[in-house]
C-alpha cells in the first residue's frame, strides 16, 4: 500500500517555528510520506529556523522581493505552488496560521482539489483589519480547509459558530510550545556581545518587539516614545529590541531610540537567541502572536501592544494584558509590573493555557486517523 503524502507549506519564521515539530512528527511515521515546500516569504529569518531544526525543504520558491506587496506575495505563492502540486500530487496540504503564504497555500490546494489541513485554526479577533492582514488570511484559510487543528476548545467553538463541521476539528494544543520546550532544553550562551554583557540577575531586562502592519506609523512611534520615557525614568531597566527588517519599522525605531543608553537595538535574532532572551528577561512587551503564547511557558508576563488579541485565553488565564499603543497606558502597566511584586507574581505564575509540548504528535495521529491508518481518533488536548 503506497504511503499517504502530506505536504507542509510555510514561508515565514513564525510559521517555520510552529511547523517544525509537525514536520518532525510526520517524518517519524512509517505510514506517511512528507514533503516540505517553503515560499521564503521571509528569507533570512526563515533560514535561521530551518537550520536550528535541521529541516531541508524539498522545494524553495524563494519568492521574497524587497518592498513586496501582499498581492505580489499571494500571486507568486500561488504560481510557485501550482507547479509543485502538479508534480507531487499530495493527499493533504498542511498550512499554518495566518500569513499570506497560508492563505495562498490553502487556495492553491482548493484549486487542485487537494485536502487542506489548517494548523492553528480558529483564532479570531472579529476585526478584519486587526491584525491586518492576518485576521482575514486565517478566516479565508479556514473556509478552504477540510481538517482544522485548533489549539484550544475556544478556537473550536469559534469554528463551530461559523458553521465548520464538528467532526472536522481536532483540539491539539499549540505547536509553538513543542518548539519552545525543545529549544529551551538545549544548553545555550549568548554569542552577541550586546546580549552577553547584560547582567540578567541584577537588572530588569524588558524584551520588546513590534512589527504588525496595523502598528506602523503613529502607533509604533507611540510605543517608541513610551519605551524612551521608561528608560529615562527607570535606571534599573535595560531594554532589548530585536528590530524587524521592515524599513517602516526600523526608520521610526532607530530615529527615536538609537541614541538612548540602556536600549539595545538589534537586527532580528535567531530563534534560539530569542528563546534565551525570553528565558532571561523580566517581562515582554510585544505585538507578536507567537510571543504571547511562548513567553508564559517561561514564566514571563506579556504586555500586548495591540488593541485586540486573537489569543484572549491568555488574558483570561492572566498571562497576558492587552495595553494597546497608548503611550501612557504602556508606561502605567510596565511600571506596575516593575514595582508591584504581587502583580508580577500573578502574571508570571499563571499557568500557560496554550499547550503541553505534544501538539505535533496529536496532529500526526489525527492525520493518520483521517486516512484510516489507525483505528482510534486521538484524544483532544484539554488545556
Amino acid at each position: 500500500m503506497p504511503k499517504k503524502k502530506v505536504m507542509a507549506v510555510f514561508g515565514t519564521r513564525p510559521e517555520a517555528i510552529k511547523m517544525a515539530p509537525v514536520v518532525q512528527a510526520l517524518r517519524s511515521s512509517n505510514e506517511l510520506s512528507t514533503v516540505v515546500a517553503v515560499t521564503a516569504q521571509h528569507r533570512e529569518m526563515l533560514d535561521q529556523v530551518l537550520d536550528i531544526f535541521g529541516i531541508i525543504p524539498d522545494y524553495d520558491l524563494n519568492i521574497m522581493q524587497e518592498g513586496q506587496s501582499l498581492s505580489q506575495i499571494t500571486i507568486r505563492t500561488l504560481s510557485g505552488l501550482e507547479e509543485v502540486l502538479e508534480k507531487e500530487k499530495p493527499d493533504l496540504i498542511l498550512v499554518h496560521g495566518d500569513t499570506s503564504t497560508t492563505f495562498a497555500g490553502a487556495l492553491c490546494g482548493f484549486y487542485h482539489r487537494v485536502q487542506v489541513g489548517h494548523v492553528e485554526a480558529g483564532l479570531r479577533t472579529r476585526d478584519k483589519y486587526s491584525p491586518y492582514p492576518e485576521e482575514m488570511n486565517r478566516r479565508l484559510a479556514g473556509c478552504l480547509s477540510d481538517i482544522h487543528f485548533a489549539p484550544l476548545a475556544t478556537h473550536k467553538d469559534n469554528l463551530v459558530r461559523e458553521g465548520t463541521p464538528c467532526d472536522s476539528i481536532h483540539i491539539t494544543g499549540n505547536t509553538v510550545i513543542d518548539a519552545l520546550l525543545d529549544i529551551a532544553g538545549m544548553p545555550f550562551e549568548f554569542t552577541l556581545p550586546e546580549l552577553a554583557s547584560i547582567d540578567y540577575l541584577n537588572r530588569k531586562v524588558v524584551l520588546v518587539t513590534a512589527h504588525r502592519r496595523e502598528n506602523l506609523g503613529e502607533p509604533l512611534r507611540r510605543i517608541c516614545w513610551a519605551i524612551k520615557r521608561l528608560v529615562e525614568t527607570r535606571p534599573d531597566i535595560e531594554v532589548v529590541w530585536p528590530v524587524h527588517m521592515n524599513p517602516a519599522v526600523r526608520d521610526d525605531v532607530f530615529q527615536i531610540l538609537s541614541d538612548m543608553p540602556r536600549i539595545r537595538l538589534l537586527d532580528p535574532v535567531d530563534y534560539q537567541t530569542m528563546v534565551g532572551l525570553m528565558s532571561r528577561c523580566y517581562l515582554v512587551l510585544t505585538d507578536s502572536g507567537g510571543l504571547q503564547e511562548e513567553a508564559p511557558s517561561l514564566d514571563k508576563p506579556v504586555l500586548v501592544l495591540r488593541d485586540v488579541t486573537e489569543r484572549p485565553e491568555g488574558v483570561d488565564a492572566g498571562t497576558l494584558a492587552v495595553v494597546g499603543t497608548d503611550e501612557e497606558r504602556i508606561i502605567t502597566f510596565t511600571q506596575r509590573l516593575l514595582d508591584d511584586a504581587n502583580e508580577y507574581r500573578k502574571m508570571s505564575e499563571a499557568p500557560n493555557p496554550y499547550g503541553d509540548g505534544q501538539a505535533a504528535l496529536r496532529i500526526r495521529d489525527a492525520i493518520l486517523w483521517r486516512f484510516g491508518l489507525v483505528p482510534e481518533k486521538p484524544v483532544d488536548f484539554q488545556g
